[in-house]
């Protein structure tokens, strides 16, 4: 495995969950549905944890937590557009459209998120010795929640999308009432969704 990308890979999915938690601090703020606060509510505690789980890998392979990279730089300010355009969308005054724009944010985030994950998952896979196991412990910890935390949202943005149309809705989503966690579970529901 190229150890360069490797460590540049941890750099990026470190700040990227540090932004994270900024994100669904402005998310929240945006949040006008009782039942999605309480799931971005969840989700900002368990993007906490990430970055300490993320913080106890880089003592296990014994890298910098604080070391910059240009790639760690892009993605601070990525996370950084993204909780500005939720200021932006909350300061015009429309609630609705703000809390879709929150969604939508969370949907870009998580599903950057969702795919360092994959990859932090796949490299542990190629990996052997106290760092792979430290890398396998917690994707193991981690993987199930970035899967709700993406197919979930994806389902809350579709579907304050579809009641701001004027369209008929499911609030929540089916994602949280079918508890999906895969791509599997969220094409079926995408599927009998869009049949009705």
């Amino acid at each position: 495995m190229n150890q360069k990308q490797f460590k540049e890979l941890l750099l990026q999915s470190l700040e990227h969950e540090m932004g994270g938690v900024k994100i669904y601090e402005a998310a929240l703020k945006c949040a006008q549905n009782e039942e999605l606060r309480e799931e971005w509510e969840k989700y900002f505690t368990e993007t906490e944890t990430h970055v300490r789980i993320l913080q106890d890998v880089f003592s296990a392979v014994g890298l910098d937590p604080n070391e910059k990279s240009p790639g760690r730089e892009i993605i601070r300010e990525m996370g950084a557009s993204l909780v500005k355009a939720m200021e932006k969308a909350l300061a015009a005054g429309d609630r609705a459209a703000a809390q879709i724009v929150a969604c939508e944010c969370v949907v870009f985030a998580e599903t950057k998120d969702h795919l360092d994950w994959q990859l932090l998952g796949k490299a542990a896979k190629s990996m052997s010795g106290p760092s792979a196991e430290a890398l396998k412990q917690a994707y193991g910890e981690v993987e199930d929640q970035e899967d709700e935390h993406l197919y979930h949202s994806k389902g809350w943005c579709r579907e304050l999308w579809l009641e701001a149309l004027g369209m008929p809705a499911m609030l929540p989503p089916p994602e949280e009432k079918k508890n999906v966690k895969s791509a599997v579970g969220a094409a079926r529901v995408e599927q009998s969704r869009t049949s009705h």
